[in-house]
């Protein structure tokens, strides 16, 4: 064997290699296929295959495409309707999770692995089909309708009252799918880090006093929240670019983001504009993102944020 293999892969080499690998598989999958949208958004729709040319003099490149992008108002609703969205289904799966992944670390052990089964169950099943399921639960003939509507009915007069509730193709059915579909993963980090704090913590502050509600919102939220940042930040930043279920359950007159990118690349084969939205919808979420982890490692390493 030469002398550099040997050199290489004894343990320091193996180790090497190990922590080498997810950095070829985020230059490659990642850093590349970046690049070239990044370039691509700079170019102009073509009709040569693929539909994407640059200007043939200096500066070869055009910002008419992010131009667009703060110059129409579809561009810009259908961001809003994206962030929107995905910041109502986040906080939704945290008032709703937040209360189930404290329970889980509250039961007895022997059944936590169970629950957390339950949690993840509904993965073992088709996502799509999951999705159509709940267009059957939101027609207008369906038991979910019709008992939502009774409630509704109950607290309104009854010349407001409703035949049926109009839930699908609008911006609701869109939310109550996101929240149901991304749910899991507002659970699990939470459950991992409420299941970490000590409760010795809260035994301490009963004695010393404190309801507990108290104790609460003294301990134990202030303890959770990088599990409520995590779980809001897996919950918002895929379901801000879904496209799946703004498409089967949305309104096509007031489309996310995800969709529109859809559209500009197999509809209107405008591969250039779609690289240009793409962008700015990574930059929209992952600058906030970068931003809040510089100032979070500062106040951590004793600076002022």
């Amino acid at each position: 064997m030469p002398s550099w293999f040997n050199t290489w892969f004894n343990r320091d080499g193996w180790s090497k290699s190990i922590i080498a690998i997810p950095y070829f598989w985020l230059v490659f999958f990642f850093l590349i296929p970046f690049a070239i949208v990044v370039v691509m958004s700079f170019a102009e729709r073509t009709a040569t295959s693929p539909p994407v040319g640059f200007l043939p003099d200096f500066p070869y490149v055009t910002f008419e495409n992010y131009g667009r992008l703060v110059g129409d108002w579809v561009y810009i609703r259908a961001y809003s309707t994206s962030i929107i969205n995905a910041f109502m289904a986040t906080i939704l799966c945290l008032i709703v999770g937040y209360p189930m992944a404290l329970g889980i670390t509250r039961v007895n052990k022997s059944w936590r692995n169970i629950l957390l089964m339950l949690v993840i169950l509904p993965f073992w099943t088709s996502f799509l089909l999951r999705v159509y399921a709940w267009i059957g639960l939101m027609g207008s003939n369906s038991w979910f309708n019709k008992l939502l509507t009774a409630i509704v009915n109950s607290v309104l007069p009854a010349d407001m009252a409703f035949r049926n509730i109009p839930m699908m193709n609008s911006n609701f059915a869109v939310v109550l799918v996101l929240v149901y579909s991304y749910l899991p993963f507002m659970i699990l980090p939470l459950y991992a880090n409420l299941e970490k704090l000590d409760t010795t913590l809260n035994e301490a502050a009963m004695d010393l006093g404190s309801r507990p509600w108290q104790v609460f919102k003294d301990v134990t939220l202030p303890l959770s929240i990088p599990g409520i940042i995590a779980g809001g930040l897996l919950v918002f930043i895929p379901a801000s670019g879904e496209l799946v279920i703004p498409s089967l359950v949305g309104n096509a007159s007031d489309p996310m983001i995800g969709r529109v990118i859809n559209d500009e690349f197999l509809t209107a084969r405008h591969w250039p504009m779609a690289s240009a939205v793409a962008v700015a919808l990574l930059l929209l979420l992952v600058v906030p993102l970068m931003a809040y982890n510089h100032f979070e490692a500062k106040a951590q390493a004793g600076g002022k944020p």
